[in-house]
């Protein structure tokens, strides 16, 4: 009988079936599932796939009678996914396919990704589908032909227990808290007559806290003021900028008494000073500086790049990408990498020039035991959109670049005395680019040169200037570096912070790109800190991700940190229940004037009414709030999010919003149809579509203007841009 390889994705069956055939895989399919049957030497194998998670977690059902919601509740049972979850249904063809062919098996080996997701989905086909206790592992880190073979060549006899442990007890757990916590607030505001799904977890309780705290930070700041000093110096080789060597001065007189001291005297170069330092190479990616650089470098979010990355992972061109290790060890082979990078036209002469030097990567200090840190597996991609593409040349750039020399700088320090008051300018340069060459556009220096300046050198006083200035506030939390407070802080996983974050937008409790906390969400946490602060605090949650790590070093169990989590909840719900009416009293509140200020568009133009966001029988619209009275709306796109700006027209003065689409930029649009930035200034004649060849391209509007399109839509939906002449 043959053996049965486990993989997490299709994909991954097609790579590991490939790598390991002896000859040509070959092909099946059941509903639309693909599998492999192949030769490897004289062992007949068989390889499937899951398509992620076919198992999750759902409420046991015990009898009891009752209508809604009850919580706490802690009888739980793993269930197909698609049992649980209506859009996974999908899942189904793919489980009812690997019972088929597991029934064929008499050994079984799990391929999934070595993680803890990986082995807890690995787990779950066995245990569920395969009816077995225990399998062999595959342990690698790419889906190269090399590293496949020496996987399965060198599998160990038994699953990865301390992580399937720690991923099984990590799902209970999320669920106990994620359901219960749910459940409770989503009760209370219903107990308050009102009716809207709220959300909390282990996580994301702490996560909004966060970013509610940087926000009352912000409101309750106090601008303080202070005053700079600014001399136009002119040298016999150029003029610079020189600022008081006070920098900032926090009384008014005194910035006023220098000013004066140094208004309309020359100075005197009094110290030029040239100072050299090196710069090391940066460490190599772990995915939680993948993700915040490729929001620095492409504004990229941390979920898109995470999902890119897997993408660019199962298709064979990188390493696995949640990691967070900053080690590559030698194992991975950094010449043969390179060799089969310098294939590559854009790469070839940064490798060459890598490959003559003893090769030694500028590690950091993160590690982890199961994968190193991303690198390029030196394949070479076939076809990437646009976006991975970028993704991948980061990751490309950044291996090459650990194992370059250190960039050289200079820094030129001037100082010049005007009438016994001292001004400094200070500008860096790059002498030697060193690593920056091979990280390219990604090492954005400030370059900064002065002028060639000598001691004792007269220098002329041509203007200074005193600027008001005041401190300002902490700024808000990005994407990107939210998700980094979250891994300094120990709360959650590298792979679930970025979706963390997506859920707080998805539920309304943040907003924006620099992410400010909405009022439903700050009072969302402020309620809970009032009533029941155990459920937004870190520490908790904290402490629960250290036993995680312990069990998957097996120094305690899943039962017992499970049982430790049962009580907590327990303790903090029984609370909650007593004032239930209270908390829900308040969240009403935050909700109604969250979705207020979320669906106000701007002032109405025919009356003073205002212009909101309604939804009616055919979709939403944006309507004047003075209906009956004022029946002005307007159309707006059935899909993508809109977003109401406080920005008005330039052309019409009607109000912006801002159309946001998956995968594309956000687009500001005016809402007026008649708009003249909207209008087509040149002919258009009908002509027959390009597409279906039955119908005919017509003009047609849009909220984005006119464009031409296919008159038989929606059975063709062929459309063209309008070139403005």
């Amino acid at each position: 009988m043959p053996e049965l390889i486990i993989t997490e994705k299709p994909k991954a069956a097609q790579m590991i079936a490939s790598a390991l055939a002896t000859g040509k895989p070959e092909k099946k399919s059941n509903a639309g599932v693909p599998y492999y049957e192949i030769k490897h030497g004289s062992r007949k194998i068989i390889v499937g796939c899951a398509v992620g998670h076919l198992y999750g977690i759902g409420e046991k059902k015990d009898g009891k009678k009752g209508k809604g919601w009850r919580y706490p509740v802690f009888e739980i049972e793993w269930k197909p996914i698609y049992e649980i979850d209506r859009s996974a249904a999908y899942t189904k063809k793919y489980e009812a396919t690997l019972k088929q062919i597991s029934r064929e098996a008499d050994s079984f080996t799990v391929a999934t990704d070595y993680d803890i997701e990986g082995e807890t989905i690995g787990l779950n086909v066995i245990k569920f589908i395969c009816k077995q206790k225990d399998a062999r592992r595959m342990k690698f880190s790419t889906l190269t032909k090399g590293d496949l073979i020496k996987a399965y060549e060198n599998a160990s006899q038994h699953l990865d227990w301390g992580q399937a442990n720690a991923g099984i007890a990590r799902h209970e757990m999320d669920w106990y808290w994620g359901i219960n916590l749910s459940r409770a607030l989503t009760s209370a505001i219903k107990s308050a007559g009102f009716f809207k799904i709220l959300s909390s977890g282990r996580v994301q309780g702490p996560a909004l806290k966060i970013i509610v705290d940087r926000e009352k930070e912000i409101a309750a700041f106090k601008p303080e003021p202070f005053w700079m000093i600014e001399l136009k110096a002119g040298a016999k080789n150029g003029e610079f900028i020189a600022w008081h060597e006070k920098d900032k001065f926090w009384k008014k007189e005194d910035a006023d008494k220098a000013f004066q001291n140094a208004k309309g005297h020359d100075g005197t170069v009094k110290e030029a000073r040239k100072s050299e330092f090196r710069q090391a190479p940066p460490f190599p990616f772990d995915l939680t500086t993948l993700q915040t650089e490729a929001y620095r470098c492409f504004r990229i979010n941390p979920k898109t790049t995470l999902e890119i990355a897997q993408d660019i992972y199962t298709s064979g061109y990188i390493s696995y990408p949640r990691t967070s290790s900053q080690k590559l060890p030698p194992e991975i082979g950094y010449e043969k990498i390179l060799k089969n990078l310098s294939k590559q036209k854009e790469y070839a002469e940064l490798c060459r020039e890598l490959l003559k030097k003893e090769l030694k990567p500028n590690d950091g200090k993160k590690s982890d035991p199961a994968h190193p840190a991303i690198f390029p597996t030196g394949i070479a991609p076939k076809s990437l959109d646009p976006q991975k593409r970028k993704i991948y040349d980061l990751i490309a750039r950044r291996f090459m670049a650990t194992f370059a020399e250190h960039a050289l700088r200079e820094t030129v320090t001037i100082t010049v005395d005007v009438n016994s008051e001292q001004f400094v300018a200070k500008g860096t340069t790059t002498l030697e680019k060193g690593w920056q060459k091979f990280y390219g556009d990604y090492a954005k220096m400030k370059e900064e040169e002065l002028p060639k300046a000598e001691e004792n050198e007269h220098i002329k006083n041509n203007g200074i200037s005193i600027h008001d200035k005041e401190t300002q506030p902490p700024k808000r939390y990005t994407p990107a570096s939210i998700i980094r407070e979250l891994e300094k802080k120990n709360l959650g996983t590298k792979a679930t912070r970025s979706e963390i974050v997506d859920t707080l937008y998805r539920r309304g409790y943040v907003s924006g790109q620099a992410i400010e906390a909405t009022e439903l969400g700050i009072t969302t946490i402020q309620t809970l800190e009032k009533y029941c602060p155990e459920i937004t605090d870190p520490e908790l949650t904290r402490n629960f991700e250290i036993e995680m790590d312990e069990i998957q070093e097996k120094h305690t169990t899943g039962e017992k940190v499970l049982a430790k989590a049962r009580d907590v909840l327990e303790k903090i719900l029984t609370g909650f229940k007593k004032k239930e009416k209270e908390i829900g009293a308040e969240l009403v509140t935050a909700t109604k004037d969250s979705e207020e200020k979320a669906n106000t568009i701007g002032k109405c133009n025919l009356c003073s009414g205002t212009l909101m966001m309604k939804r009616g029988k055919f979709g939403r619209f944006i309507a004047c709030s003075s209906y009956p009275e004022c029946k002005n709306t307007f159309k707006v796109p059935s899909t993508g999010m809109i977003k109401p700006t406080e920005d008005v027209c330039g052309e019409c003065s009607f109000p912006m919003i801002l159309m946001i689409k998956k995968a594309k930029q956000p687009q500001p649009v005016c809402i007026n149809p008649g708009c003249p930035s909207k209008k087509v200034t040149q002919e258009i004649k009908e002509k027959p579509c390009p597409k279906c060849g039955e119908g005919t391209v017509v003009l047609k509007n849009s909220i984005y203007g006119g464009f031409l399109a296919c008159n038989k839509f929606p059975k063709c939906r062929y459309t063209e841009r309008i070139r403005q002449k």
